[in-house]
């Protein structure tokens, strides 16, 4: 079995958010990026896969700050394959369908028979990358999946429902999965064995065409909370709190 797992980064919640001057965007210039938490736990899913079914594992992402690191990593997990998408990422505001269309006319060529991807990420505004890219791909899609066992050419799949309810759903490859959780938590990878991961891996470097960056949402506004004046405590007895609800009530129109 051919599995690819992609990837992208993202900003880091944890660094304090700037909004840019436009008002629209954040300031990139020095905002950290780390790799998308669930793409994390795609990856770990894949590797998982191969240790079980002897699969073949390939690892891609794009050509952005830290994917160098990203890739190294995988590689000293027991990816077979790491490769880089090339092109003018660095600093456009790329949205999923653009980078969902450069996955795809690279994935088109490995021939993959399961792409894994996380099932969302904190930049998700105009969808998530795995349907998107199923859909560039004519492969069927099935998201918010929490384990994957490959079985005579088939793979099943744990997917989760609201409410705690689990289904396992057995799905015809070539397909697209959307991971939520790996079945183990992503493994720690000590930093010499990325050091030598580093020395004996070569990073396959694909030229894309410039990204085609239609299909984004059009955002008017950007800013952080605003601080509110409407909240008022009401102090008193039972009676006199109540009689004050009811007040405001038939102030605003309620009663």
């Amino acid at each position: 079995m051919n599995i690819v797992a992609i990837f992208n980064l993202v900003p880091d919640l944890v660094e304090e958010l700037e909004i840019d001057q436009s008002g629209t965007a954040l300031n990139m210039d020095f905002l950290r990026l780390i790799i998308n938490e669930f793409d994390d736990h795609a990856i770990e899913q894949a590797i998982l896969l191969k240790e079980r079914s002897g699969a073949r594992v390939s690892v891609v992402g794009p050509s952005i700050d830290g994917a160098d690191d990203v890739l190294y990593t995988a590689a000293s997990k027991g990816a077979d394959q790491v490769i880089k998408l090339t092109a003018d990422f660095q600093g456009k505001k790329v949205n999923n369908h653009a980078m969902a269309r450069a996955f795809a006319s690279t994935l088109k060529e490995l021939q993959a028979d399961l792409i894994l991807t996380g099932v969302q990420a904190n930049t998700d505004l105009d969808g998530s990358i795995g349907p998107l890219l199923a859909e560039y791909l004519g492969m069927p899609y099935v998201g918010y999946v929490s384990g994957v066992n490959a079985v005579d050419g088939k793979v099943v799949a744990r997917k989760e429902y609201p409410g705690g309810l689990v289904a396992e759903m057995e799905i015809k490859l070539p397909a697209v999965l959307g991971i939520q959780a790996a079945e183990q938590p992503p493994r720690y990878v000590a930093v010499t064995k990325v050091r030598q991961a580093m020395k004996t891996t070569t990073i396959e470097e694909r030229l894309l065409a410039e990204p085609d960056l239609s299909g984004d949402v059009c955002i008017h506004r950007m800013f952080k909370p605003e601080v509110g004046t409407r909240a008022e405590m009401i102090e008193g007895s039972a009676d006199e709190v109540a009689a004050r609800l009811v007040g405001i009530f038939k102030e605003i129109g309620v009663l």
